[in-house]
């Protein structure tokens, strides 16, 4: 991505993000974490329990050379690995809602429960901040027929996002994924809209979807992504989940978006967001070095392995109940001039599952010690 593309996000994201404070207001301090309307989430046991997931985006094709997976071969990846659910994005060649209707939605939910790794989420990329009235709508129709298909494929969850701008797949050589050209367009799109435009917006598309949510006994994550948001401000997530107020949405909070990664914010965070916490994902290049030891780079170079074993003690010292997906939705690195295939997702999905669960069972191990 350029450095005018990634300047000009920057910018769109601060304007966004004060224009959504002053609009949101300020929530109580004993507010956040709780679920609107009393409405009970994961947390609340003594210890939490986390299993494995895989979002089946890594093996789409965007962000590699190569055809993607189908969903019957991510089903077989996933039990290989180690993995314990899916996360079934929802976007082909996987679940777009027009290539699932019920007949396909009920043959995958048997064959990934009875290889042991049920569909648990479906992921979707949606945007309601367009100022273009018809593309909130198509967005809109396609939130709807995501919740029918997570109710038809027996996931519980649907992964919201308040805005995206969208991927484009870059022709061979050298293949791969690019977002410049969603930024563009979203940066048409949104020129001289004010953030409580934005905000307003988001908010409006959430309301009418919960009530879809409702009906089919959906639960919305909203997750801390970036666009409308800035990454580090999970609390302007809270935020949009109380002005919405239903039962049916919650969170997905993601640490890798988060303003700082020392134990004591991670902690904080986690804390704040409490029962609300219905899922997660975790992310990077993983890799296992020659004694044995993970090596792990996500965003901006992050050391990943310094973050993800206090992000994973905080869950479980909070009462969190549910999958944590592991996702490769970066580009594989570029070799004599072509973006590498699937080898890459297939390294990174195996040595991920490795690592993450061995962080799973150290930190029960000392919840277990300290007990």
């Amino acid at each position: 991505m350029s450095d005018e593309v990634t300047r000009r996000r920057f910018i769109r994201q601060t304007e966004a993000v004060v224009g959504g404070l002053a609009l949101a207001g300020v929530v109580p301090t004993d507010a956040l974490g709780k679920d609107p309307k009393g409405a009970q989430g994961n947390a609340g046991s003594k210890t939490g329990d986390i299993k494995l997931g895989m979002y089946s985006m890594s093996y789409s094709g965007v962000f590699f050379n190569g055809p993607g997976l189908t969903m019957e071969e991510v089903i077989q990846r996933a039990k290989k690995y180690g993995y314990q659910g899916i996360e079934l994005s929802g976007k082909r060649p996987h679940g777009n809602p027009l290539d699932m209707p019920k007949s396909r939605c009920a043959q995958l939910r048997k064959l990934a429960a009875d290889n042991g790794v049920p569909i648990y989420a479906v992921a979707g990329n949606n945007d309601f901040s367009s100022s273009v009235m018809e593309h909130r709508e198509c967005q809109l129709v396609y939130m709807r027929e995501l919740i029918r298909m997570a109710s038809d494929v027996g996931a519980k969850l649907v992964r919201v996002l308040l805005a995206w701008v969208g991927v484009a797949k870059l022709p061979v050589p050298p293949g791969g994924g690019d977002y410049d050209i969603g930024d563009r367009v979203w940066e048409t799109d949104h020129e001289g809209v004010s953030a409580e435009e934005n905000w307003a917006r988001c908010r409006d598309g959430l309301k009418e979807s919960v009530r879809w949510a409702r009906e089919f006994g959906v639960t919305l994550a909203l997750q801390n992504h970036p666009v409308v948001l800035q990454p580090e401000f999970h609390k302007d997530v809270l935020r949009m989940v109380h002005e919405v107020d239903s039962p049916n949405l919650k969170m997905c909070l993601d640490s890798e978006y988060l303003a700082q990664y020392d134990e004591a914010h991670i902690r904080e965070s986690v804390a704040e967001v409490g029962s609300l916490q219905m899922m997660s994902h975790f992310g990077g290049d993983f890799a296992r070095t020659p004694d044995g030891k993970f090596t792990g780079v996500g965003r901006d170079g992050l050391d990943v392995t310094k973050v993800y074993p206090v992000f994973i003690r905080a869950l479980l010292d909070n009462g969190f109940q549910g999958h944590v997906s592991y996702e490769c939705c970066h580009n594989a690195p570029v070799v004599n001039g072509m973006t590498m295939g699937i080898e890459f997702p297939d390294n990174n999905a195996r040595h991920a599952a490795e690592y993450l669960l061995g962080v799973i069972a150290q930190a029960k191990k000392e919840i277990s010690g300290a007990a």
